[in-house]
């Protein structure tokens, strides 16, 4: 069967603007995009709901005609009618479930899209700005939350209108009986409330803390070759041993308040259901009721738990979902670092020359330059030479002439390249993570692997171009991951491409390979490289120190080249 979780063809429509103001007008703003699921669930709840509350009242009265000697007949009328009503709830239910579920779904499926649309608007800049345990957090922890609370809403709607309709049935049977659950019924739901503003701070407690543990496993997991290499990787694991006791010490103390909030919410209505069945045997034995109104009055008492319980798991889960949703908001408000300007500058056609005023660092339009900097200054220049977002200097910054601060940034990240060692390969096919997913003619790909002397690593895996890598390439070495990132940006192929070190992880004899394939694909196209390398200082058509001094680059190419 074809997987169509990602056919463009049924791709649902592009979600608006959330409303990220605080956790209410988001779970709000959820609601009111897509009300239908929630309203078919409310709907269904009632229906499913209200035929559990008359049931009772039915068979008290088909015990009573049973007592009388005027025939069977209204005993069957009743029994066909409890029959009907156990038929309609069995329907109600299985629609339910179905509405329930399209509820959550909703939910879920509109926030990872909310999620994504914002981790790609900040891009580089969410690194600065939160946690990456936070954002994995979110993206799982905190959408089921708030998927949940959709969840329960069609239950719990029908357990408030099937209640309202037993307190009015019992009132026109017994006024005060009837006024016993209207007082006891809404007494036990509020005596729930004292204990969820604790569960809550609780919640977000562990909350806090288990954004912390993930950062700290993913910092892990991507540093763990050198954390053995140094002999660190004891100290890691015991800092986050530490800190995932923290993560186990919170959820206890948040699992304890939630035990206390389900045993109130068993033993409050059980209360209710023991005073209303005691009153009701005393007026039966006073004759004031017969004995089919006291197996109603009980049934009609009993089945009062069920929408306690009910409101006490809504209760539970909007709590949850007001915590996650306020996770959520947190990442909604995070501003970008590039913001596009009111009137954008268009950037010239063909090639384009960058200039940085701040470090005096030009690279001509057409021209292979390489800057002259040690590995510990070369990322902090890639980020300024890559784009505005990242440190700023978007005024300083000029591409085409443009300043990248008044040009689009759309138009800027289709014509600007920053490629380094940061870089990550996602999962999928290598074929995928080398074109993004976008139709690339074969012989371009073919071209940029040769280039970044990577086709060797691509046949050395079964599959080549269709064989699957593992989250950040972690079956790859070193070395093949930065060829693999080399030959992506390569491919691209941007007008201006800003590489920082971009062989840093191979020898010397493929490291010569890759300048002199780099510099003869990307003849008549700007390319910026940032490194100490004398290999591509030999190549270079312009050498510029870190402080702006251009240094006349040599005429012969194959300066430092190894035999």
């Amino acid at each position: 069967m074809r997987n169509r979780l990602f056919d463009a063809s049924v791709a649902p429509p592009a979600v608006p603007e959330a409303d990220a103001r605080g956790p209410w007008a988001y779970l709000w703003w959820l609601v009111r995009i897509r009300p239908r699921p929630l309203v078919l669930a409310a709907v269904l709840g009632a229906l499913w709901m209200v035929p559990l509350a008359l049931i009772p009242l039915v068979i008290g009265r088909a015990i009573d005609e049973a007592g009388r000697d005027a025939g069977q007949t209204g005993l069957h009328l009743w029994s066909l009618l409890a029959l009907g009503l156990g038929v309609l709830q069995a329907l109600a239910g299985a629609g339910l479930i179905q509405a329930a579920v399209g509820a959550e779904a909703h939910a879920l499926s509109v926030t990872h899209r909310v999620l994504m649309r914002q981790v790609v608007r900040l891009g580089a800049t969410l690194r600065g700005k939160a946690r990456s345990g936070d954002v994995a957090a979110s993206a799982a922890a905190d959408v089921e939350s708030i998927g949940n609370a959709f969840e329960v809403v069609g239950r719990t709607a029908g357990a408030v209108v099937a209640a309202v309709l037993v307190a009015v049935a019992l009132t026109v049977t017994s006024p005060v009986l009837g006024l016993a659950v209207l007082i006891g019924v809404p007494a036990a739901v509020l005596g729930i409330g004292p204990l969820l503003r604790p569960l809550q701070e609780r919640d977000e407690e562990q909350r806090e803390h288990m954004g912390i543990a993930t950062s700290q496993a993913g910092d892990i997991v991507a540093g763990l070759r050198i954390l053995r290499g140094i002999g660190g990787e004891a100290v890691f694991a015991e800092r986050f041993r530490r800190t995932s006791q923290q993560v186990r010490r919170a959820g206890e103390s948040a699992g304890r308040m939630e035990a206390w909030l389900q045993a109130a919410g068993v033993l409050l209505p059980g209360l209710v259901t023991v005073g209303i069945v005691w009153f009701g045997a005393r007026l039966a034995l006073d004759g004031t009721i017969t004995a089919g109104e006291l197996v109603a009055f009980y049934g009609a008492s009993a089945f009062l738990t069920l929408p306690v319980s009910t409101a006490t798991e809504a209760a539970e889960t909007l709590s949850l979902a007001k915590v996650a949703a306020g996770r959520v908001c947190t990442l909604l408000q995070l501003t970008p670092g590039t913001v596009r300007p009111d009137h954008p500058e268009p950037l010239p056609p063909g090639a384009l020359a960058l200039a940085d005023a701040g470090t005096g660092i030009t690279a001509p339009a057409g021209r292979l330059t390489v800057v002259t900097a040690p590995a510990d200054r070369a990322g902090a220049l890639a980020d300024r030479l890559g784009g505005p977002g990242a440190c700023g200097a978007g005024a300083e910054v000029r591409l085409g002439g443009v300043p990248l601060d008044r040009a689009d940034p759309a138009e800027v990240s289709t014509r600007l390249l920053r490629s380094g060692p940061a870089d990550i390969l996602f999962s999928g096919t290598v074929r995928e993570e080398l074109t993004a997913g976008s139709a690339r003619p074969g012989p371009a790909l073919e071209q940029a692997l040769f280039a970044a002397d990577a086709a060797d690593v691509v046949d050395s895996l079964p599959g080549g171009l269709d064989a699957r890598l593992d989250e950040g390439g972690r079956a790859l070495s070193g070395g093949q991951r930065q060829r693999l990132i080399l030959a992506r940006a390569l491919l691209a192929a941007p007008d201006v491409l800003v590489l920082e070190d971009p062989t840093a992880s191979v020898d010397a004899h493929t490291e010569a390979r890759i300048v002199a394939r780099v510099a003869a694909l990307r003849a008549g196209r700007t390319t910026v490289v940032l490194t100490d390398s004398p290999l591509w200082q030999g190549a270079a058509d312009h050498l510029v120190r870190p402080d702006g001094q251009s240094v006349p680059a040599g005429t012969d190419r194959s300066a430092g080249v190894p035999s």
